[in-house]
């Protein structure tokens, strides 16, 4: 069932991605689609979770007052970091011979590491650079953390090592 998934998805992805085929190497092509549909579905998933299910309100977990936020968030982050592993590991980097385990293990730890830096970046420019807006520093980091994202997944999560490529 996931092979037949995989390839649904692959000939989607690959099917728009003829246009754009002598600019953008169709490896890249497939993260950006796969990472691009995951975060639009978090988006959307925390908006839900935030809205619809939290109803807006805090919650008290053992004791501990967790905002609506942070509690929607990791919500999300449950359900978009299996699914983001999932994607890269059998649409963008299926090539890859690293133990799965340890590709999940890398990936979770990067997609911690990335969501630090989104943090302290976000808070580099409230803090110290006020007077960009908002929302060109929220578009600034985003586009940092997936250009860091795509090569820490590429040259270390799922990375190739020079034997499997002249093994093919």
């Amino acid at each position: 069932m996931l092979s037949k998934a995989r390839n649904i998805i692959v000939a989607i992805i690959d099917f728009f991605h003829r246009p754009f085929a002598k600019w953008i190497p169709t490896q890249t092509f497939r993260y950006l689609a796969c990472g691009g549909g995951n975060t639009v579905l978090g988006l959307v998933l925390y908006s839900v979770v935030f809205v619809d299910v939290l109803h807006q309100h805090d919650l008290h977990v053992m004791g501990l007052l967790v905002t609506a936020r942070v509690a929607a968030l990791f919500t999300v982050l449950c359900i978009t970091t299996p699914l983001g592993f999932m994607l890269s590991s059998y649409v963008v980097f299926p090539e890859s011979q690293i133990h799965s385990r340890i590709q999940a293990f890398r990936y979770t730890m990067a997609t911690i590491t990335f969501l630090l830096l989104s943090y302290a970046l976000t808070k580099l420019f409230a803090v110290c650079i006020p007077m960009v807006r908002a929302d060109i520093a929220n578009i600034f980091v985003s586009i940092v953390t997936a250009i860091l994202s795509y090569l820490s997944q590429r040259f270390f999560t799922f990375k190739i090592t020079k034997e499997e490529v002249s093994a093919e």
